[in-house]
């Protein structure tokens, strides 16, 4: 069982990914547009406005899967922040300042940053043609190409 639960990992880590993404992203389109219910952030305003934006783009990106790491570091970092300032100044348990969301999505996004992508993302398209590229020649061949000077 062990063998077929970890053959599905990066499956999992990939679902994971994309409904945590698209979950994200969904907050932040309701924040900037005004949907689902939700009154639209007026441009500009911090940190409301700018947090929309950061989980509309983040949330994209790790749903795509095309910068994942950075993109759901960014996003932990931004629920970290959302966490402390809004929340815990109301209550310390997140049951009790109504903080569950943020704290959830703060430690889901640094999940993503340490696992990475898993399956069914853009980001193993760039990094598999980097490293097909790089393994048609030999070490050898770039040790005897010549370092760039910087002037």
């Amino acid at each position: 069982m062990n063998a077929r639960l970890n053959h599905a990992q990066p499956y999992a880590l990939g679902l994971f990914r994309v409904v945590v993404g698209l979950l994200f992203a969904f907050h932040g389109a309701s924040s900037i547009f005004g949907l689902f219910g939700n009154d639209a952030t007026p441009a500009g305003t911090w940190p409301g406005w700018y947090a929309a934006v950061i989980e509309l783009v983040g949330g994209a990106l790790v749903l795509l899967g095309a910068g994942t790491r950075t993109a759901a570091f960014i996003s932990s970092g931004s629920m970290a922040y959302a966490y402390f300032t809004v929340h815990q100044p109301e209550a310390l348990l997140p049951i009790q300042n109504q903080g569950e969301g943020a704290a959830i999505f703060c430690w889901a996004f640094l999940l993503i940053v340490f696992t990475g992508p898993g399956a069914f993302a853009l980001d193993q398209l760039f990094t598999s043609g980097r490293s097909g590229g790089a393994s048609r020649g030999s070490g050898e061949e770039r040790k005897e190409q010549p370092a760039p000077v910087a002037a």
